[in-house]
């Protein structure tokens, strides 16, 4: 299984190096889906994720005192370089690597995919994951705390049913749609709500504007 997963992941960092490739350097400003960080910070934080190794993650944890948005924060701007093209090569430089911190495997599907249509979707890029990808990064998202980066509690008296995938998550009011989009959604990426149908679906838009 993870050799599997480092082949997806190995292959998602190499298109998505192809797509930014073709940027103008005016494009690497433009606002991400992730609140407050442009498509270059974006960037910046999948080569500081790619990095990361289990010792790196509890130490970095320890200087950002145990804050997740503060030790992201720290990783942006140790790992943004002065122009897209360092960035870039930044990136090319440490694709191929296989380090992660001390969490499930399928956190790199999570950075991969969610992180991938931050930068994509703004700049009008399309782009089609692997299923695999897809529902492993959302499995875990509905299984993991918040605290930790999850959507357990965001989804909690919910089911997700993905419409293009063998794949149905908890009890309760339906929200259905793309697996992609029910991904997005969990992830805090409200612009994917309007892809989803259910009763449920009022109460995770509410949910996600608090």
């Amino acid at each position: 299984m993870a050799g599997d997963v480092w082949t997806i992941v190995h292959a998602e960092r190499a298109a998505l190096i192809e797509d930014l490739t073709q940027l103008k350097d005016t494009q690497w400003d433009e606002p991400s889906l992730c609140e407050g960080w442009t498509v270059h910070d974006v960037v910046a934080h999948l080569v500081d994720s790619a990095r990361t190794t289990r010792v790196g993650f509890v130490l970095a944890m320890l200087r950002a005192g145990f804050d997740f948005d503060r030790l992201n924060a720290n990783g942006v701007r140790r790992e943004r370089g002065a122009t897209p093209a360092q960035t870039l090569e930044r990136l090319r430089e440490v694709a191929p690597r296989r380090s992660a911190p001390p969490a499930p495997l399928e956190t790199r599907f999570v950075e991969e995919v969610v992180h991938g249509e931050d930068i994509r979707r703004p700049l009008g890029l399309a782009h089609t994951y692997p299923q695999e990808a897809v529902t492993g990064a959302l499995r875990l998202q509905a299984r993991t705390a918040a605290s930790f980066g999850g959507a357990r509690e965001l989804i909690e008296g919910l089911c997700l049913t993905a419409t293009d995938a063998d794949l149905t998550i908890g009890s309760g009011p339906e929200v259905a749609g793309p697996a992609l989009s029910l991904l997005l959604a969990v992830s805090g990426r409200r612009t994917a709500l309007e892809e989803l149908a259910g009763p449920g679906v009022p109460t995770l838009t509410g949910r996600l504007v608090r």
